[in-house]
């Protein structure tokens, strides 16, 4: 472990707030839940970033007959169960189950924003000090003896912008990057729906090709499953047998299964040629209609139908890649129940565009090339994925170790914030009392200074979509944490003004970011 900057302190978590945990209603009285109430939020309700609703309610009553306590907006929450160490802030007022412990900062020590970045850094940690069986838990008196680095006041201040900024840029990066595969499959079927066109030909003129049938070029046929009871069928070497599942893959080179020459007889089994063409026929999810080539010998299901190209009328590649445009056209055909199937009939009758072989073997040509293309677009994409998702984490890192950011030798170092609290704890309860108003307040940055400068009853704020014109201001979506730093507002004032305003539409929330809606009035 790195040493922390002199400026720096290690404290225990119970130290920078007041903890607590929620509790469950008894769950056979119907008077404790609602469908409209307070809300209740669970573990699947965090988000790891501001939490603006939850997916259960419970009465005034289920609260005042449960451990269930009212957390106000600006808790930051943390799993205790299972996804340990997930978090939340709340946005709204709101109770929590057993599973969420809840944390109201003392600001004196540690902002919101600082002890929920310190929080997010230290997930790996505290997974690593999970107990039980099948789901993993810490107690929360785990969770109090867990200390973070604390920084001086004023550096949290300048650590928590640097970490707004960087963490915003890099989760629009892991954004687009998560958007590449979906635009390369558009990418590949536009591909496939211009080959099929005649885009690709020398002409280009689509009247180039004529509709056949699949049965008038190629031979179709299928299989069937041999008797599982019959112990000499199967065998762990011998034919390849494919079922549906495998057509998942572009070229089929190995079986899961083999079958006996007593299976192939006893079956009137046909062993298919490598480069025969497997339509699936049957199959859940994704699998019905899919095409996949044979790269070896084998023997099929009923599942599948095998097209067996006849070379003197077309190219296997172009069919191939016919059937492939025309999937979702296949799967429509499909009869039956719950789950539709495709017949030997319907594969042999289905219509592709049949153009001359010297142009079925340019558009293949142009086709392969696009698709190399799109293929190499990919490999490198998944690479830089998987960099950027690396980034987040190593930036919170640095920013923990006191490199982010400058210190300043003119911030109060932690040590004099602690000492400062340890003085007040253990000062007798009349005496601070007494001295209450006279406590000593610790410097803030001019940033946090203003933080403070609104309340959400100030004429301007109230009623009115005050976050929306900061955001239209500001004049691009951000994330909360920046609007906070912008909004001069208490937090707790803050995130209900927020809630506020996402209710009534002038602030979409989009996860991660926050982007005003409608002009203002």
């Amino acid at each position: 472990m790195s040493e922390l900057p002199g400026s720096w302190a290690r404290v225990p978590l119970d130290v920078v707030g007041s903890w607590g945990s929620g509790g469950t209603p008894t769950r056979t009285n119907d008077q404790y839940y609602a469908k409209e109430g307070i809300p209740w939020l669970v573990i699947g309700d965090l988000n790891d970033r501001v939490v603006f609703k939850s997916s259960n309610f419970i009465t005034e009553l289920g609260l005042a007959n449960s451990s269930a306590k009212l957390v106000p907006a600006g808790t930051l929450l943390v799993a205790m169960y299972g996804s340990i160490g997930k978090l939340g802030i709340t946005g709204i007022e709101c109770a929590t189950n057993q599973a969420i412990a809840f944390c109201k900062p003392n600001e004196s020590i540690v902002s919101l924003r600082y002890l929920y970045y310190a929080m997010f850094n230290a997930k790996p940690d505290l997974l690593a000090l999970g107990q039980g069986g099948a789901q993993q838990n810490i107690s929360q008196s785990v969770l109090k003896e867990f200390d973070i680095p604390l920084a001086p006041k004023n550096e949290q201040t300048r650590i928590s912008i640097q970490l707004d900024t960087l963490l915003t840029r890099i989760q629009s990066c892991n954004d687009r990057f998560d958007a590449i595969p979906a635009l390369l499959k558009r990418f590949r079927q536009t591909v496939l729906d211009a080959a099929l066109s005649g885009a690709f030909s020398e002409s280009g003129a689509e009247e180039d090709a004529s509709k056949v049938s699949i049965s008038s070029i190629a031979s179709v046929g299928t299989g069937s499953t041999p008797l599982r009871s019959n112990s000499q069928f199967f065998a762990s070497t011998g034919t390849p047998w494919v079922t549906s599942s495998a057509t998942s893959e572009a070229i089929i080179v190995r079986a899961h299964e083999y079958v006996t020459p007593a299976a192939i007889s006893a079956h009137r089994l046909k062993v298919y040629p490598k480069g025969t063409l497997l339509v699936a026929m049957y199959g859940e999810g994704k699998t019905r209609g899919q095409v996949a080539e044979l790269g070896i010998d084998a023997t099929i299901n009923q599942a599948c139908a095998a097209v067996v190209v006849d070379g003197t009328k077309a190219l296997t590649a172009f069919v191939k890649l016919a059937l492939q445009a025309n999937y979702l056209n296949m799967r429509e055909l499909a009869e039956g129940g719950n789950q539709p199937n495709l017949n030997l009939s319907k594969v042999k009758d289905f219509e592709i565009p049949l153009p001359a072989l010297a142009a079925q073997t340019q558009i293949i040509q142009r086709v392969e090339a696009l698709f190399t293309l799109a293929d190499r677009i990919e490999a490198y994409a998944t690479a830089a994925r998987a960099h950027a998702q690396r980034l987040s984490p190593l930036v919170l890192a640095k920013a923990f170790r006191g490199e982010l950011v400058p210190q300043d030798p003119q911030d109060e170092p932690a040590s004099a914030l602690l000492e400062r609290i340890a003085a007040q704890r253990a000062m007798p309860a009349e005496k601070k009392q007494t001295n209450k108003p006279r406590q000593a307040r610790t410097p803030r940055a001019p940033k946090e200074a203003a933080a403070m400068t609104k309340s959400r009853h100030d004429d301007d704020v109230k009623d009115k979509p005050y976050l929306a014109d900061h955001l239209r201001r500001l004049g691009v979506a951000t994330t909360a944490e920046v609007l906070f730093n912008a909004s001069e507002l208490p937090v707790a004032d803050f995130y209900k003004q927020l809630a506020w305003e996402v209710a009534q539409g002038h602030i979409a929330d989009g996860g991660t970011t926050l982007e005003a809606r409608h002009a203002a009035g």
